[in-house]
């Protein structure tokens, strides 16, 4: 399980086709970010498992109380809108946020995942080439705060950005487009995941919504980046389909 909330976002450094598989390989994102073999990880939502890495070289090592990476500038501003009707690309004022740690070294180490053939059909991760930023969050511990949502990081379907627009309050708004089905579970203010991000319903309308964003998601996330047509991994939020699964045979009747 997980909650939504982002620890790290980081660049893929190779995928290799097996089969109709993949093996997927990360940079660790900062010292001190322990997994261990076999542990689950949500790589943009997609709960994935830990099969191996590169160790730290010596002299490198991972210590228990590492930092994350320090982020260098601020969230990205936008001038005007952008959408798929009107406007035209992006126009960010400065430089996106980067993140500068360990792992943008060759030293550092590296997490590696098999992705099956349903993985793959079940998400946007067949485009996924190196340089392409995904977000990481590790499973979550029973004594935690759950600051999201519960995240079964097992993917319903594969939406689209359609809309992004300046809040006017450093922030950016911005729209999705869901697949036919998804939409019954789009309620005004409830939760929906988005590449991993819990996030808040903002006005449903049929298979599309929006999601108001403030600068810390950009910053910490990938989306601070994201383009118009983007394909994102959305997971509907998990009580509202364990209940829909225990009413539906009765409602039936």
């Amino acid at each position: 399980m997980f909650t939504g909330l982002i620890e790290a976002c980081v660049a893929v450094r190779s995928l290799e086709r097996r089969g109709s598989g993949a093996r997927l390989t990360l940079p660790e994102p900062f010292p001190g970010w322990r997994v261990e073999h076999g542990e689950s990880v949500a790589v943009s939502g997609c709960c994935l498992t830990v099969v191996g890495g590169r160790p730290l070289a010596a002299g490198n090592g991972s210590k228990v109380g590492g930092g994350p990476p320090e982020v260098v500038g601020t969230a990205p501003k936008l001038v005007g809108s952008r959408s798929v009707v009107v406007g035209g690309p992006p126009v960010p004022v400065g430089d996106p946020p980067v993140l500068v740690g360990p792992a943008d070294g060759e030293g550092s180490a590296a997490l590696e995942f098999d992705l099956s053939a349903e993985t793959l059909a079940r998400t946007w991760f067949g485009e996924l080439a190196p340089g392409r930023l995904v977000n990481l969050e590790r499973a979550m511990r029973l004594d935690d705060r759950l600051g999201g949502h519960l995240v079964s990081g097992h993917v319903d379907g594969v939406g689209a950005i359609t809309r992004i627009e300046d809040s006017g309050d450093g922030g950016w708004r911005m729209g999705f487009e869901v697949p036919a089905g998804f939409e019954r579970y789009l309620i005004e203010k409830g939760s929906v995941t988005i590449d991993g991000i819990s996030l808040t319903v903002v006005e449903p309308r049929g298979r599309t919504f929006d999601v108001a964003l403030i600068p810390e998601t950009l910053t910490k996330t990938h989306l601070g980046r994201a383009q118009i047509g983007q394909r994102v991994n959305l997971e509907a939020d998990l009580v509202g389909k364990w209940i829909e699964r225990l009413v539906a045979p009765h409602v039936a009747r």
